[in-house]
């Protein structure tokens, strides 16, 4: 799909008023903190999102010291945890009348062994993409409530990598932390396109875009395979190759926001084989371009996690 070229250094200054608008970000620290941030300043209501109620109460209460007068909260969900999603989905139903943006944001990358989520799923495929698929499918209704909903799942330039295996999506038979989590987020673009697919097919009146924020200056890589892991040392020595976490956030919130964001592209970084940048439409990895295999992906995502789609 072709998309018109955002406007030369778009930034979140030029965010358009989400005054009356409710969003839901997944993590709480790093780009999902600068993403509920800028939405905050913009005037929209933010629902933080995450696993850990200390990081995230804080997140809140930082934004709302931050921005007077903010609508910024906490909601526990725990991605690798299918009933905690379920368990999310339940409150904000009961909370909120309609869902205006989800972004689909948190992660875990790279973590040195194999490890499985709460329901027999390896971690990263498990939490970055299942985790996700399930959570959009529950929050479907709200969304379909919503004032020109969109759902903004982020993506990596380590998408361009990844290779679908759809006989072994858990990586039982061969385990590599950096190909299984290039796999993870293809399928999260693989994922976004289809939900606009189905979106336009079905009439849902919800808008996908994928996006992905170069390389940005955020904890992963000291979280996930750890600071003195080869990636983390790289992360903490060669700071200065990795663009500002704020300027990160901001192919994701062009997708949620702008008002020329087209739906179903792809959205990254523009300079320096999109790394870092200001937003403009992004490569497509090849292997998101066969609509059958996008398709059966996500009759295998229905029929692992159990949340159905329309």
């Amino acid at each position: 799909m072709l998309a018109p070229t955002p406007k030369a250094r778009w930034t979140a200054a030029d965010i358009p008023s989400q005054q009356g608008r409710t969003a839901v970000v997944t993590g709480t620290g790093g780009l999902g903190y600068e993403i509920a941030l800028a939405l905050a300043r913009a005037g929209a209501g933010v629902i933080i999102a995450g696993r850990n109620p200390e990081k995230g109460e804080a997140a809140a209460l930082r934004i709302a010291k931050t921005v007077p007068g903010a609508l910024a909260t906490f909601e526990a969900l725990d991605l690798a945890r299918l009933e905690s999603i379920a368990d999310f989905a339940s409150r904000m139903a009961t909370g909120f009348g309609s869902i205006d943006l989800l972004v689909n944001n948190a992660g875990v990358m790279t973590p040195p062994r194999r490890q499985e989520t709460a329901d027999g799923f390896e971690l990263q495929f498990g939490t970055n993409y299942l985790g996700h698929f399930a959570l959009t499918a529950r929050l479907l209704p709200l969304l379909r409530d919503g004032a020109g909903a969109r759902v903004v799942t982020v993506s990596s330039i380590a998408a361009q990598g990844g290779t679908m295996d759809l006989d072994d999506l858990g990586a039982t038979w061969s385990y590599r932390p950096m190909p299984v989590y290039a796999r993870s987020k293809l399928a999260c673009l693989m994922f976004a396109r289809e939900l606009q697919r189905r979106s336009e097919a079905g009439g849902w009146g919800v808008a996908s875009m994928a996006a992905h924020p170069g390389i940005a200056r955020t904890e992963l890589l000291h979280n996930a395979p750890g600071r003195w892991s080869m990636r983390g040392i790289a992360r903490s020595a060669l700071w200065f190759l990795f663009q500002p976490v704020d300027q990160g956030a901001l192919p994701m919130l062009y997708a949620g926001t702008a008002p020329q964001a087209v739906p179903g592209v792809y959205y990254g970084p523009d300079r320096m084989r999109e790394t870092r940048g200001h937003p403009a439409p992004a490569k497509v990895p090849p292997a998101t371009d066969d609509p059958a295999t996008n398709a059966r992906l996500w009759e295998i995502s229905e029929a692992m996690t159990g949340a159905g789609f329309p």
